[in-house]
């Protein structure tokens, strides 16, 4: 029987997505997540919040670094993964992770303009906050749809 260790979180960014490159040359990012969850207990509100540790690799991380920022609301589908470690001090540490598959702006209370980059450097898309793009390169075409709009 397979299973299933799939998560998804929206929350906000504790601060910007830090970018380190594996010796093979591997981009992976690394940011924290806060989740608030408000629940009210004898009409009275109550605040929970949790907080996640999020790795993103390669394409994933490199969008990631270069589109979100500290206090970006944003989704995060992955699963949840554990490593143990060891400290400079010789101890013993555990740590859970989500291990992120896919990254997106919450746009509950936002908006975000989609920039779709070349498929030759990386198979997804970053995104920003809004605004122009500032008179940046178009993409280059699609190899399968040409300038046609995938959806």
């Amino acid at each position: 029987m397979a299973q299933d260790n799939t998560v998804t979180l929206t929350g906000n960014l504790t601060k910007d997505p830090e970018l380190r490159y594996t010796t093979g040359g591997r981009g992976v990012a690394s940011f924290g997540l806060a989740v608030n969850r408000r629940y009210q207990v004898n009409g009275e509100w109550q605040e929970q919040v949790s907080f996640f540790n999020v790795v993103a690799w390669a394409d994933l991380g490199e969008n990631a670094a270069a589109s979100l920022h500290k206090g970006n609301r944003i989704v995060v589908t992955g699963r949840l993964e554990q490593r143990s470690f060891e400290t400079r001090e010789g101890e013993k540490r555990n740590v859970t992770e989500v291990i992120a598959d896919d990254l997106g702006p919450s746009l509950r209370w936002a908006q975000a303009q989609v920039e779709r980059i070349s498929r030759d450097s990386a198979d997804g898309g970053g995104f920003s906050g809004g605004g122009s793009s500032g008179g940046a390169p178009k993409p280059a075409s699609d190899p399968i749809y040409g300038d046609e709009e995938p959806f």
